[in-house]
C-alpha cells in the first residue's frame, strides 16, 4: 500500500477499527472520506471498489459477498470488507 492512497489507508484503518472478524460496508469508508451533509461520498464507491481489490491481491483484507469472502477477480454487486484474520501457524 502506498503511504499516498487516502482511500487505501481508510480501508486498512476502519477495517482494522472494527475488530477481527467484524466488516463494513464502503459506504462507511466513503462517509469517512467525505464527511457532512448532502451524499459527497458516492464519488468515492468507485475508486474504494478499486482499491479494496488492490489491498485483497496483497492478501491485507478482505472482499465479502454474502458474508463469505470472494477472489477479487469475482467481485460483483454489494460486498463488505474486512480485514483480513492472521494466518494460523
Amino acid at each position: 500500500m502506498s503511504d499516498a492512497n487516502p482511500t487505501e489507508a481508510a480501508i486498512l484503518r476502519l477495517t482494522g477499527a472494527v475488530g477481527p472478524g467484524k466488516s463494513i460496508d464502503p459506504t462507511e469508508i466513503a462517509r469517512d472520506l467525505a464527511p457532512g451533509p448532502g451524499d459527497a461520498w458516492r464519488q468515492y464507491l468507485s475508486a474504494i471498489r478499486r482499491a479494496a481489490i488492490r489491498l485483497a491481491e496483497a492478501g491485507q483484507i478482505d472482499i465479502l459477498r454474502k458474508g463469505k469472502p470472494v477472489p477479487h477477480e469475482q467481485v460483483r454487486g454489494v460486498i463488505r470488507l474486512r480485514a483480513r484474520p492472521p494466518e494460523k501457524a
